[in-house]
């Protein structure tokens, strides 16, 4: 019996609540999974989990052994990345991206990350939701806007500036509005995912901030649809200004209250708090850092 090998087993069965998902994860079966458990519960002589049809639950015993675990495998972790090879960034990396800003803003470096980097394995999820990193075994997640989760570490690798948008085709039907307060008159696509949902905020040139409730007949959870939803000529919406960066200069689109700018949002890379940061993590933020600086779409200077 490995005992690392199984109380890295443990520690995310514990964290996932399931078996089959860890499984998933190591990419091993799960009677193997079940089996490192099991071997652990006999060298300790204790009960550690709990098993019903529902759930998991740790016992007395149990509880205590995690809390110990989580520490020896930060501690082994850290070991290992100090010494030989090890100092180089290994194994796989899991991310999890907001699916518009990972195809338009993460993948055209990820080839550049990887070449750097050849000994790390990287698993992307792209998706809007925001997952829970620890459930779903998520080293790393990049999320646009402010982090008030305290259980997080996060670190701003750039700035997400935001327009006013709609196709000129709305436009035939509608007049352009001039100020903000306008809004109320229009059909307004709202994003779901956004913090604010359908409070639009606004900065004058004075920096006096103006929040306006809207209204449209659609909201959608994706920005990729959002995009789609304003070349339709469906309405009016607030974006990332790189959602529309190859059209910017097109007859299509039309940004709009220019005088009135949507408050940025910074991008942030996330990660849990842990005693100990992996090279593969701190490797991952430190590229995309200096990449985006040079990237006029996300830099802190923009275009």
């Amino acid at each position: 019996m490995d005992r690392l090998d199984c109380m890295q087993s443990f520690v995310r069965v514990v964290e996932t609540g399931s078996f089959s998902a860890v499984a998933r994860e190591l990419d091993i079966s799960q009677p193997t999974i079940s089996k490192q458990i099991a071997a652990l519960e006999a060298y300790l002589d204790v009960q550690l989990l709990v098993r019903s049809t529902r759930k998991l639950q740790l016992t007395e015993a149990g509880e205590r052994f995690f809390e110990h675990c989580q520490i020896v495998l930060d501690a082994a972790a850290q070991a290992e990345a100090s010494v030989g090879q090890r100092q180089q960034p290994i194994g796989t990396l899991r991310v999890n991206c907001p699916v518009a800003f990972g195809q338009q803003q993460l993948m055209p470096y990820v080839k550049g990350f990887l070449d750097r980097y050849p000994d790390i394995k990287l698993d992307l999820s792209l998706n809007d939701g925001f997952l829970d990193l620890v459930e779903g075994g998520i080293d790393l997640a990049i999320r646009i806007g402010q982090i008030d989760d305290t259980m997080l570490i996060a670190h701003r690798i750039g700035l997400t500036r935001r327009v006013t948008v709609a196709a000129q085709s709305y436009f035939r039907h509608h007049p352009e509005p001039q100020r903000p307060e306008e809004l109320v008159n229009h059909n307004c696509i709202v994003y779901t995912r956004s913090s604010t949902g359908s409070e639009w905020h606004f900065q004058k040139p004075t920096g006096e901030r103006i929040q306006i409730m809207v209204k449209g007949n659609l909201q959608v959870d994706n920005s990729t649809a959002v995009r789609a939803a304003v070349l339709a000529g469906i309405g009016i919406a607030v974006c990332p200004i790189w959602l529309f960066g190859d059209l910017l200069q097109s007859d299509s689109l039309k940004i709009i209250l220019k005088d009135y700018q949507p408050v940025p949002l910074p991008i942030h890379a996330i990660y849990r708090r842990s005693r100990f940061i992996p090279a593969k993590v701190r490797c991952f933020i430190d590229y995309f850092t200096t990449e985006f600086k040079l990237n006029p779409w996300v830099s802190e200077d923009g275009v």
